[in-house]
Parts: C-alpha cells; sequence; structure tokens
C-alpha cells in the first residue's frame, strides 16, 4: 500500500487514477526543481503524468525534459505515494499515484518546452521548505537525510 499524503479522499466524490513519475535531482550542493508559473507559483519535483501506453521511466525522462530540459541519468526508484487533488487544468479530481526516483541531471538541452515552467536550482534545505506538496517534501527530505557512502 502506498503512503496517502496532504487531504483525505472526500467521501462520495469520484477520483480519477492518475499516475505519475517525478525525480529528485541533485547535482553538486543543489536540487533541479520546476517551478510552474501559470496562476499562484507552485515548486515542484519535475515530472508529471504516464501516459497511455508509457513506462515510468519513459514518462520521467520526457516530463524531467519537458519541464527543465535537462536529460537525466542513472534514474532509482525511492517508492511512491498518493494524493487526492483537483487537477484545473484536466477539470478533474484525481487520486495521484506519484512514483518518485532519484537520477543525475547530465546535460541541459534547452529551456523547459512545457509552456508556464521554470527551472529552478536551490539547496536541499529550502527546497523541503518551499516545495508544493507535501509528498514532494518527504521524499526530498528523506532522500538528503540518507547515511553517506
Amino acid at each position: 500500500m502506498n503512503r496517502r499524503v496532504g487531504h483525505p479522499p472526500e467521501t462520495g466524490r469520484r477520483y480519477t487514477l492518475r499516475p505519475g513519475a517525478y525525480a529528485v535531482l541533485p547535482r553538486h550542493e543543489a536540487v533541479l526543481l520546476t517551478c510552474q508559473t501559470d496562476g499562484e507559483p507552485d515548486l515542484q519535483l519535475p515530472g508529471g503524468g504516464i501516459d497511455p501506453g508509457e513506462s515510468p521511466l519513459q514518462a520521467l525522462h520526457r516530463e524531467v525534459f519537458e519541464e527543465t530540459g535537462w536529460h537525466i541519468a542513472h534514474p532509482r526508484r525511492l517508492g511512491a505515494f498518493r494524493r487526492f487533488v483537483y487537477m484545473p487544468e484536466y477539470s478533474m479530481w484525481a487520486e495521484k499515484l506519484c512514483h518518485i526516483y532519484v537520477a543525475r541531471p547530465t546535460l541541459q538541452i534547452s529551456n523547459p518546452t512545457e509552456p508556464d515552467h521554470e527551472v529552478v536550482w536551490m539547496s536541499p534545505d529550502a527546497a523541503a521548505s518551499t516545495l508544493g506538496n507535501d509528498g514532494d517534501r518527504l521524499f526530498l527530505t528523506r532522500y538528503f537525510a540518507r547515511p553517506g557512502p
């Protein structure tokens, strides 16, 4: 069972399952994030929905590139969480099943191709206090709290 973060589902509301793949992307002393700027700015782990016929890893590479312009290497799964939210861009209530990976950002090819997204580099501590959802904060904090090599 995947841990639920955020608000519990509302009784009687129908939710559409929306799986997604997201990444903690450390480089040097910072972490690569995306800021969605339409409406209220929202700082997030890069990633997004898994399209039909797409594997979580294929979605991870595609979404990270669309939101940051970066290629990534060596993704490793850290875990998953669920959250129940309204997604205004799709006009739907969703049960988001968020698969979280850690990967190495290797090369920036372009600016983000996804509209209303900006690249943000931030220290892990600043990111942990600024990320827009509890699940992203949970996995980022866990990753950076791990014992060293």
